[in-house]
């Protein structure tokens, strides 16, 4: 798939399901009997979309949602890890790059990314769940980054890297180690979600929440996203310069200008973007 021929509206992908509500896509992963399992197919084309979204002006904001009453029971075992029983160094590697390549997509595209998780959110779709920028969970959401209780290490995916800075070093280190699963009570006090909702109300107060976001000035969402990466390994002084610098492009967008305008007239913005 090439720059050109990624047309949102029209994007049929065969590993996943997808649609777009205005300018919210919304993405839920197939397999629901089995709880949503990531296959190689699903890694490697969720990690082309995501990368495409980056030239998709027409998509502002995105949900990746459950299907079935759960999120993603994290890697196939037939489709996946059987086969990698299979693999030299050099094609394993090649397989956890990808896995990697794949949350690495996320980060970049411009548009925030929203998880709406429910029930079982295991391995692989923790880390999704993990690299949204918002995570909404219901009460019978179970996040576990369950690697250990497979033989293999807690760094995946960015795990050790990402999971401390949002819920800190002491419970990161318990649950990576542990592979126990996090509750939806524990993951909302301890900030993995920003919000609980009934299980009914996931998607659409995800969408709902995409939407408010799609509405706002997207190139400073872009900008906000940007910064909130990029200064991970920024000194506090050059976090403050870049933010300088950043906010000063932001003050050349019509959406700027748009802002000051609505509030002379007492009235309500209408960002475009731009």
């Amino acid at each position: 798939m090439t720059m050109a021929d990624f047309k949102p509206k029209d994007f049929k992908p065969k590993h996943f399901n997808w649609r777009v509500d205005g300018t919210v896509a919304v993405i839920t992963l197939k397999g629901a009997e089995r709880k949503n399992p990531m296959t190689f197919d699903s890694y490697a084309e969720l990690r082309d979309t995501f990368r495409q979204l980056s030239y998709a002006d027409d998509v502002k904001a995105v949900v990746i949602g459950s299907n079935g009453g759960n999120f993603c029971s994290g890697g196939d075992v037939h489709d996946i890890i059987g086969p990698l029983l299979d693999r030299d160094m050099k094609g394993l590697l090649a397989f956890t790059r990808m896995t990697g390549d794949l949350v690495k997509a996320m980060r970049a595209c411009p548009q925030p990314v929203i998880a709406a998780v429910d029930g079982v959110c295991v391995g692989a779709g923790a880390m999704i769940a993990l690299f949204s920028d918002m995570r909404l969970g219901t009460a019978q959401a179970k996040t576990a980054f369950l690697f250990t209780r497979v033989g293999l290490a807690g760094c995946d995916m960015g795990a050790c890297a990402m999971l401390p800075r949002v819920i800190g070093q002491g419970r990161a280190s318990e649950l990576l180690y542990t592979g126990r699963s996090m509750s939806a009570e524990e993951g909302e006090r301890w900030g993995f979600f920003n919000r609980l909702v009934d299980a009914d109300a996931l998607e659409s107060e995800a969408v709902k929440l995409a939407q408010q976001l799609a509405a706002g000035p997207t190139f400073a969402h872009m900008m906000t996203k940007t910064m909130l990466a990029q200064e991970w390994s920024m000194t506090l002084d050059q976090a403050i310069e870049s933010e300088a610098q950043a906010q000063a492009i932001c003050m050349q967008t019509r959406d700027f200008r748009r802002a000051y305008d609505a509030f002379v007239a007492k009235g309500k913005p209408q960002f475009a973007g731009d």
